[in-house]
């Protein structure tokens, strides 16, 4: 990465991670900046503590409020090789001058029909662990839990498993409402958390690290979910391989739930799109591109925390709800039935598939 600023310098064991030196002050981002979909926590951008109470804040223009967001900007640019550019409603990111259309382009060649378990393991990794509460704040995992347990008519002691558990935040909530739970994953960083917050609430769950095209059970589970985007992953033959193994999982009349993002609801959108994160002095970009000539969503994400910068990708398949059918009662089920985001009706509009089949 060139023109590092702050006396950064690129890591030669690892190219993809540059070493910085900065705060938040150099290139924070707010709510307020409409160029791109933020999300952020508020807090302190150093931990010193001033000499002198602050002087209040000038007012300013337009013009040099406009001013003070472009260097903030133009900071961003030189830490990632991104520039983000005005454009209404969504983020026009352009990296070295390449156009938006190209960098998705180039994205969408860089990046594969099939996700390695090392590219997974790579992307659900302490980065993703960090800002994780920012993306699902607690009341929405509670929410989403509850919703579970409703559509999968789970009752107290009914044995459940999650696939792409992830670091427990609905695995715990639904240990927590009695509930026998077993959640498996693909990333040590995440079981381990996972392990660590049912012991905080004080939960039995058993958390199994492993692949989940290859499972160990047999007619053990009431019911089997994959929650926010944990299924796609893989070429179309793997992916039919996760739904027969968790098919095979189940007891006789048992059920899988797996919630998506709707592929109609996204492809209405301009793509590229970016959401931005920022928690503390830290920021994730994720750049989502749609490409429909394979049906896949691809996404990189870059980092900037701690003073590193780091890149992984992310591509997952998008079914619309015929496909789960075809491929659930290939699997072995019987009924497929198709809600929308909150346990709703699914339509068009619905920005998620929320798919129940029954064994």
């Amino acid at each position: 990465m060139n023109g590092l600023p702050l006396g950064g310098h690129v890591s030669r064991d690892h190219p993809e991670t540059s070493k910085l030196t900065l705060t938040g002050r150099d290139w924070g981002i707010s709510a307020g900046d409409v160029w791109f979909r933020t999300r952020s926590a508020s807090s302190s951008t150093s931990g010193v503590a001033p000499t002198s109470a602050p002087k209040p804040a000038p007012i300013t223009s337009n013009a040099a409020r406009s001013m003070t967001l472009q260097k903030k900007i133009n900071r961003i640019e030189k830490l990632t090789n991104i520039s983000f550019k005005q454009q209404t409603g969504n983020a026009n990111i352009t990296p070295n001058g390449m156009t938006l259309e190209g960098r998705a382009t180039r994205m969408n060649s860089n990046i594969s029909n099939t996700m390695s378990s090392h590219d997974i393991e790579s992307y659900f990794s302490d980065d993703y662990l960090y800002f994780g509460d920012l993306i699902n704040p607690p009341e929405t995992s509670d929410r989403q839990a509850q919703l579970i347990l409703d559509l999968l008519a789970l009752r107290q002691g009914d044995p459940v498993l999650e696939l792409g558990c992830g670091y427990g935040r609905i695995t715990n909530r639904l240990a927590e409402k009695g509930v026998q739970v077993t959640g498996l994953d693909l990333s040590p960083v995440l079981i381990k958390e996972a392990e660590e917050g049912a012991a905080e609430r004080g939960v039995n769950v058993e958390y199994v690290l492993g692949d989940m095209r290859t499972l160990p059970w047999r007619g053990r589970f009431d019911a089997a979910f994959l929650w926010f985007t944990t299924f796609g992953y893989f070429d179309d033959a793997d992916n039919e391989r996760v739904l027969r193994e968790a098919a095979s999982s189940l007891r006789k009349g048992g059920r899988l739930l797996i919630d998506h993002a709707n592929r109609y609801y996204f492809l209405r959108h301009k793509s590229p799109m970016c959401y931005v994160t920022r928690r503390d002095d830290n920021v994730r970009i994720d750049v989502y591109n749609d490409d429909v000539l394979s049906d896949r969503s691809n996404v990189e994400r870059i980092v900037v925390r701690d003073g590193c910068v780091r890149r992984t990708y992310l591509s997952f398949r998008q079914y619309g709800f015929s496909d789960y059918v075809r491929m659930l009662q290939t699997a072995g089920f019987e009924t497929v039935e198709a809600y929308g985001q909150e346990g709703g009706a699914f339509t068009s509009d619905s920005s998620r598939l929320i798919v129940v089949a029954y064994k």
